[in-house]
């Protein structure tokens, strides 16, 4: 394994830390809201998966395209849920009379 290899494994590892610690905080107030906006951020993590997939299959063919499937599968479900659920949390404010709902 090359060294940046490693260094890249580490920043992952890490992220997934401290992104597990972040999300753990948030009171239950906010996650609608920060999950709308993370759904924006999903989108890059598909354009990633994409970019990740086509560099990879030059050294790893099937490896590649099956672990970039599985990556863009997972970002693809993250994105369509995240929009779906936090449609639904806006049609339930709206009922209610929230601010914007008629």
């Amino acid at each position: 394994m090359e060294t940046i290899q490693i260094i890249l494994l580490i920043i992952f590892f890490v992220a997934s830390i401290v992104g597990y610690l972040v999300i753990n905080n948030v009171p239950s107030l906010l996650h609608t809201p920060l999950m709308s906006g993370m759904n924006a951020l999903s989108g890059v993590t598909i354009l990633g998966a994409l970019l990740a997939t086509a560099v990879g299959v030059k050294q790893m063919p099937i490896l590649s395209y099956i672990l970039g499937s599985i990556a863009i599968i997972s970002a693809m479900i993250n994105v369509v849920g995240g929009f779906g659920i936090t449609d639904r949390m806006l049609h339930i404010i709206a009922k209610r009379g929230g601010k914007h709902g008629k």
